[in-house]
């Protein structure tokens, strides 16, 4: 008679509902990366407002979606970059992968903060002349 095994279900991790503890939950080796990220966003973003939004850290200006970031196993990706901005600074962006609105930097190498905060201001002028 064969016995049947029951699956233990899977244990239930809290999803973060702050950007500290989305950080926080990130592995050991993104962290500073991470802390460093959203030190750079909130510098180019002073009046924009930080929380969890899928899953992901997310800043909002003016009531709307300005910037998302997240950890990956390979990479750190940046989420809210138009195409206009991707066409005018493709030199800069050559050395990542891109896909629509998203930048993934390699985990293993620094991040470029001088380009997000390029990226974070030209999102705040485009939410601001839209009004």
């Amino acid at each position: 008679m064969a016995t049947e095994t029951k699956k233990k279900p899977a244990a239930k991790t809290a999803r973060p509902k702050t950007v500290a503890e989305y950080i926080a939950a990130a592995p050991t080796d993104k962290r500073a990366a991470l802390m460093k990220l959203r030190k750079t966003i909130k510098a180019a973003a002073p009046k924009a407002t930080e929380g969890i939004s899928y899953g992901m850290a997310g800043f909002k200006q003016n009531g709307k979606y300005l910037v998302y970031f997240a950890y990956w196993k390979a990479h750190i990706a940046l989420y809210g970059t138009s195409s206009r901005f991707i066409d005018a600074h493709a030199a800069e962006l050559k050395p990542y992968v891109q896909s629509k609105g998203t930048i993934q930097f390699p985990a293993e190498k620094p991040l470029p903060y001088g380009l997000v905060t390029k990226m974070v201001k030209d999102r705040i002028a485009e939410i601001e002349k839209a009004g």
